[in-house]
């Protein structure tokens, strides 16, 4: 399962978050730790360039897109190269929506794009839809009949 979707800006605010089977009480740790994680660690990287940790028996994958941060959380079968597979799909949708690796500006400018992109490639913690023309599709909030 996914558990955590994380968008943060450079400076550790956070974005976008989803969690997935993660209680209430636990989601102010992990959005702590993610932060944290991504404040240590993602300096100098490059544009998605991937990043991999473990911590209380779950995987982490994260990396830079631009301005933001991305972080994908996962346990059971959602071991790191899952979360690998399922980051590159979320960042080359963010980067269709955004026309290019996105400042903070234009992905608050495009939040309502992303959010439905987002929905549709991981739902309920589980990766749902990974062919990139689909998702585009899928986003239009047209009516089957005119797709």
């Amino acid at each position: 399962m996914i558990l955590a979707v994380l968008f943060a800006n450079s400076v550790g605010n956070v974005l976008i978050e989803r969690f997935n089977g993660v209680p209430a009480e636990e989601r102010l740790h992990w959005r702590t730790f993610l932060v944290k994680l991504g404040a240590d660690n993602l300096k100098g990287v490059k544009n998605e360039e991937l990043l991999v940790a473990c911590h209380k028996s779950v995987y982490i994958v994260y990396t830079m897109l631009g301005d933001v941060s991305i972080f994908l959380v996962g346990k059971d079968e959602y071991d790191e190269l899952a979360l690998a597979e399922t980051i590159y799909i979320i960042t080359a949708a963010v980067k269709d929506v955004c026309g290019k690796p996105p400042t903070e500006r234009v992905f608050l400018d495009k939040y309502g794009r992303i959010c439905l992109c987002l929905d549709e490639i991981v739902w309920n913690g589980l990766l749902e839809n990974t062919d990139k023309d689909r998702i585009k599709r899928l986003i239009r909030l047209k009516p089957p009949s005119e797709v």
